[in-house]
């Protein structure tokens, strides 16, 4: 293992002086003055932060000094899932967080950096007044508190200032990024029957450009409820038919910027499940949730404030972007990017982070291994002013812990994190409480009340379990779109344990809290009674040499034996499926892991499938392989490469006409 890290050892550890240097160490201060708490440890905050709820949300609301027109008249009214009401009577509003916290209208606070067309910089005060503008837009177009506005957009300056026009009306907003096929995008705004429809024509993709015209199209068509199409004219696209965003702004007044107050659980954004096995999920999300949940977590987990800039790759359909977007709530700017990631080259995202004096970067698990793999050197030649390196998504292994400490050295903090669109935060991750352990996730998020159960509701610890929540969260959804009875959510978190939350993941929690996630609950490998987790599986295997992407399926033997474990590989260019590498993942898998491990087959497809925010498609290939036809299991407009199951489904019939 990269210089000698091994999984568990210390690669990071809190400095000597955090609790005088760090937010979270602010917030123990003022508790200890205000509320006579004196606690000093990570461990300690957190056993009062999910034992005394209400103290630890008033908290937050009166540290970061939470606005409100009204008085709540409690802060949780009853301590039930589902069905917590968090903050009955406050009347507030997101977006005044967003834009009425900085004095300094002259200082940045939004740096777009696009492959489509030149860099485009926001101070507060210019964003201040793109809302405003875009406000009394959305109110010509006839959009107030409840209506849909909904963005086929990247991710641009244009999409934050139309988000936080929406919020600010009390109206809201729900977007996709502008690589989804028409049907995707219409299965996920139909739902929401939205008013106005913002666009862009097309985008350049590293060295490519890609025209969305039929694609706008035939959303248009898709949409009977949209009243008006609003073409933010980006780059050199124009859409026909539709207002154009930069004149509505020109001329539109920058005077009067109101924000509506409206209750805690006022729907602020709708997110999306990935929609591959059926129609998407439409999670609703409040003001008040997502406000106290991302004030809580930039600052006392990212340790954010106003001398923070963020720079998280993320597109506008991904959970990432509300949460880069929130960057502004603590005071910190945010970088914005648009384009292909890796273009030119895999060093291009920290080119960026360098020249913008980006703090804060996100950097994904198959970032980090892709950067490690293709020997990026970050040492030299480049000028980084990062001190936290964020990671989230998929497990990252421990190489990938002992890279950034390697290159980046040991003053900067790497916070692994494990969450999730359903509450659009985090569930587990460090802060600077906490050491950071190669391989393990530091700890349990603040005032989240996670554990592992066995499948009778047992919490385990030091062994393999269901990923569960205790205790309600405000930032847990409002509900689902369209679903007046809750039955559907009801259905989806809590079908399994009566009152606790279940969130889809297999976890490890050891003894001193840290944790690692193995993958999906629903396609967690059983092989012989062993649960077998996925991540383990790709950690090795994509280590070795002419191995790019690798997915592993386990089908069950319906008469009780063992069953069969599938191992789908994609190789590098002028790399073969041989004996010699057959023998080499049989090696590396029983060597690293056990004898268990070792697949009964190894196939090669010429991509691994994935959806479009980049997870791979676990279920969808078991149900394949074992027979489903694929309009069942998946669409292609939710994939990442739309013909990537097609392999697979040949693979099906193949082990069929076997059988």
């Amino acid at each position: 293992m990269t210089a000698g890290v091994r999984h568990g050892d210390v690669v990071w550890e809190p400095p000597a002086d955090v609790l005088e240097t760090s937010r979270v160490g602010a917030f123990l201060s003022w508790l200890g003055e205000h509320r006579d708490l004196h606690l000093t440890t990570h461990d300690e905050l957190w056993r009062w932060s999910v034992t005394d709820l209400e103290g630890f949300w008033s908290a937050i609301w009166e540290f970061f000094g939470v606005r409100s027109s009204a008085p709540h008249t409690a802060v949780l009214e009853q301590r039930v899932m589902p069905g917590a009401r968090w903050f009955p009577g406050a009347r507030l509003n997101y977006a005044e967080h967003a834009l009425g916290g900085v004095d300094d209208a002259d200082r940045l606070a939004v740096l777009g950096r696009s492959q489509t067309r030149p860099d485009v910089d926001l101070t507060f005060g210019d964003l201040r007044e793109q809302v405003a503008r875009a406000r009394n837009v959305l109110l010509d177009l006839g959009v107030s508190r409840g209506d849909r506005v909904v963005g086929y957009l990247p991710n641009t300056p244009e999409a934050l200032v139309a988000f936080l026009a929406t919020a600010s009306l009390g109206a809201v907003w729900a977007s996709c990024a502008t690589e989804f096929g028409a049907r995707s995008v219409v299965d996920r705004f139909a739902q929401l029957e939205p008013g106005v429809l913002l666009v862009a024509g097309g985008y350049r993709y590293g060295d490519k450009d890609v025209d969305r015209a039929p694609q706008v199209a035939e959303i248009r068509a898709g949409l009977p409820s949209v009243r008006h199409v609003v073409d933010i004219r980006y780059g050199s696209w124009v859409v026909d038919d539709a207002l154009a965003w930069p004149d509505l702004l020109a001329a539109a007044d920058a005077d009067g910027l109101v924000f509506e107050q409206v209750a805690f659980d006022s729907p602020l954004f709708v997110l999306f499940s990935s929609g591959t096995t059926g129609q998407p999920k439409a999670i609703v999300h409040g003001h008040g949730g997502i406000l106290l949940e991302h004030l809580k977590n930039h600052a006392l987990s990212w340790d954010m404030g106003p001398a923070d800039r963020m720079l998280w790759f993320s597109t506008t359909a991904w959970m990432m972007w509300n949460a880069l977007v929130s960057s502004l709530l603590v005071g910190s700017s945010i970088v914005m990017i648009d384009g292909n990631p890796m273009h030119p080259d895999l060093a291009w995202q920290w080119r960026l982070a360098a020249e913008t004096r980006a703090t804060i970067m996100g950097a994904s698990p198959g970032f980090v291994m892709a950067c490690r793999k293709a020997g990026v050197d970050l040492r030299r030649d480049h000028d980084l002013a990062v001190r936290v390196v964020g990671s989230a998504g998929a497990p990252l292994p421990p190489e990938g812990y002992a890279w950034i400490a390697e290159q980046l050295g040991p003053g900067v903090q790497l916070n692994v994190g494990s969450g999730g669109t359903d509450i659009c935060s985090g569930i587990v991750q460090n802060n600077p409480l906490l050491p950071v352990w190669a391989g393990e996730i530091s700890g349990r998020c603040l005032a989240v009340d996670a554990h592992a159960f066995d499948e009778s509701g047992n919490e385990v610890v030091g062994e393999l379990g269901e990923l569960v929540i205790t205790s309600p969260m405000p930032s847990m959804p409002v509900g689902f779109w369209g679903d007046p009875d809750g039955s559907r959510m009801r259905g989806t978190y809590f079908d399994r344990y009566p009152g606790v939350w279940r969130h889809g993941d297999w976890i490890v929690f050891a003894e001193n809290g840290s944790c690692h996630v193995t993958g999906r609950s629903d396609a967690t490998l059983n092989r012989g009674g062993v649960r077998l987790g996925t991540a383990e599986f790709y950690r090795v295997v994509e280590e070795l040499d002419g191995v790019a992407d690798s997915l592993v399926v386990h089908l069950e033997d319906p008469e009780g034996g063992n069953g069969e474990l599938i191992l789908l590989i994609s190789l590098d260019p002028g790399t073969e499926l041989d004996d010699d590498l057959r023998r080499a993942i049989a090696t590396a898998l029983r060597t690293a892991l056990s004898p268990r491990h070792i697949p009964d087959d190894v196939v090669e497809l010429p991509v691994i499938p994935r959806n479009l925010t980049g997870k791979k498609l676990e279920l969808p290939a078991k149900r394949i392989l074992q027979g489903a036809p694929l309009e069942t299991v998946a669409s292609r407009d939710a994939l990442a490469v739309p013909t990537s199951l097609d392999a697979l489904v040949e693979l099906g019939r193949a082990r069929g006409a076997q059988r």
